[in-house]
């Protein structure tokens, strides 16, 4: 197979497990939006996936036993304003307590405690963000974020700490539980108890997916990595210590990821290719 300039630079070790899954009867193609999809952006709501990922990404999504999915801990709403998606790639938000799987799929609906422990959660994070300049909060369906992005790093490792404290004191004022995860430059908290691990489940119980390729940057990923099995690949995009067993290092790499995934599921379909019907 030949290769194109842009995969000619990623490691051959990625390509040639890359290469390994146009043989699988059912790939699902799950990845993170934002630090994978979308480079990071001070506020939230500006970030958008890098065009030529976007692109590749609905090619992959028009092949025959292909399913695409994105699975991001944004709220659903958060993630079709932000990343678009077409008709056939589905959605995990809320690091899993989301879930769009087609049109009949039900929404999230918080009970009254935990309605109650988010508006707590969220006017305590609302507080500590308006202290520390630069921070931004962003509510979720079934959760609140704080991201320090924007602060100055001493400005933002106060606001982690302070929220983490406010957090903690405004769960234990309602009642719980209250989920807390650190990521990069922010803390993310839910009322409802889930983790992309458990949303790569879903998607791949749903897909019936044979193999499944799941790419993604932070700490929180690292619950899908640990989900992965025998046949699957794991890419982490940028530093930090992972599960996945490869790398990437920014979201500029991955549209020749994607491509590549694209054109090797391209050619399991035509005659004379492994895995074709020929």
């Amino acid at each position: 197979m030949n290769t194109t300039r842009h995969e000619a630079n990623l490691d051959s070790a990625l390509i040639a497990a890359l290469e390994s899954l146009r043989s699988t009867d059912h790939l699902l193609v799950a990845l993170d939006f934002d630090g994978t999809l979308a480079p990071f952006v001070n506020d939230p709501a500006e970030a958008r996936a890098l065009p030529a990922s976007a692109a590749a990404l609905e090619r992959l999504a028009a092949l025959p036993s292909v399913t695409t999915a994105l699975v991001s801990g944004r709220s659903l709403a958060s993630l079709r304003e932000v990343a678009s998606p077409g008709p056939r790639t589905l959605m995990i938000g809320s690091h899993g307590a989301e879930q769009w799987l087609g049109p009949n799929s039900q929404p999230l609906i918080l009970d009254a405690g935990q309605q109650a422990l988010l508006a707590a959660v969220t006017a305590a994070l609302q507080k500590v963000a308006a202290r520390h300049p630069g921070s931004v909060v962003e509510v979720k369906t079934a959760g609140v974020v704080l991201h320090t992005r924007g602060a100055t790093p001493e400005v933002g490792r106060s606001a982690l700490q302070e929220g983490r404290i406010a957090a903690t004191e405004a769960e234990a004022s309602v009642g719980g539980p209250l989920y807390v995860q650190d990521g990069k430059e922010v803390l993310d908290t839910t009322v409802v108890r889930a983790d992309k691990g458990e949303g790569l489940e879903v998607l791949r119980a749903h897909t019936g997916a044979t193999a499944v390729f799941f790419a993604g940057d932070d700490r929180t990923d690292e619950d899908g990595f640990a989900a992965l099995g025998p046949g699957d690949i794991g890419l982490k995009v940028g530093e930090g210590e992972t599960l996945a067993g490869f790398r990437i290092p920014s979201p500029e790499e991955l549209p020749a990821v994607l491509e590549l995934l694209q054109r090797v599921r391209s050619e399991q379909s035509e005659p004379g290719q492994p895995g074709s019907e020929a």
